[in-house]
């Protein structure tokens, strides 16, 4: 086995065991999960999740239930700016075909693919619960709200070239207020 958690990590990991009793370690498994995805590139390799296992005494196998049901675990390389677009019924209603148009035309037309520069994937995903500013895409931690083609496209161009982005909504929303509610 070759992953291990580096220094960082180990910290990390040593503040999310300490939410739990000694003999209920194995509670720990989604958050040493979420720092082992984040020191290896935004993904959970095989190693990964041996490794998570055998730090929790758990068998491999029920890191692996936890790993395959939850879509927050990636278990294949993703890019640098992983884009994660919402086309659940409410962000389809407000037309996230556009948004996965612009991913298409900017990223790659294939989901799951990763750019040959290795600075983006994107894959469809289920409710991402910001219904009200539909439609939304999150990338890596952050979400972009109130999008539609254009806005979209911008925010991609923006992380090619490496310009600042404005996190959340796009048109101006401040929470969930309409943007004329919003002044």
């Amino acid at each position: 086995m070759s992953f291990a958690f580096n220094e960082k990590s180990n910290e990390l990991a040593n503040i999310a065991l300490a939410k739990y009793p000694n003999d209920r370690k194995q509670s720990a498994v989604m958050p040493f999960l979420d720092i082992a995805q984040r020191q290896n590139d935004n993904w959970l390799s095989q190693d990964c999740i041996e490794y998570v296992a055998n730090q929790l005494e758990m068998p491999f196998i029920k890191v692996w239930e936890v790993v395959t049901f939850y879509t927050m675990y990636n278990t294949q390389p993703v890019g640098k700016n992983f884009v994660q677009v919402c086309t659940t019924t409410p962000c389809w209603l407000r037309g996230s075909e556009h948004v996965v148009r612009a991913c298409k035309e900017i990223i790659s037309e294939n989901p799951k693919n990763v750019s040959a520069d290795n600075l983006f994937s994107w894959m469809e995903v289920e409710c991402l619960g910001a219904c009200v500013n539909a439609p939304m895409i999150q990338i890596n931690d952050d979400f972009y709200e109130d999008l539609n083609y254009e806005t979209t496209k911008n925010i991609l161009l923006s992380l090619i070239d490496g310009k600042p982005l404005q996190v959340g909504s796009q048109i101006g929303r401040q929470g969930s207020k309409g943007v004329s509610d919003a002044k």
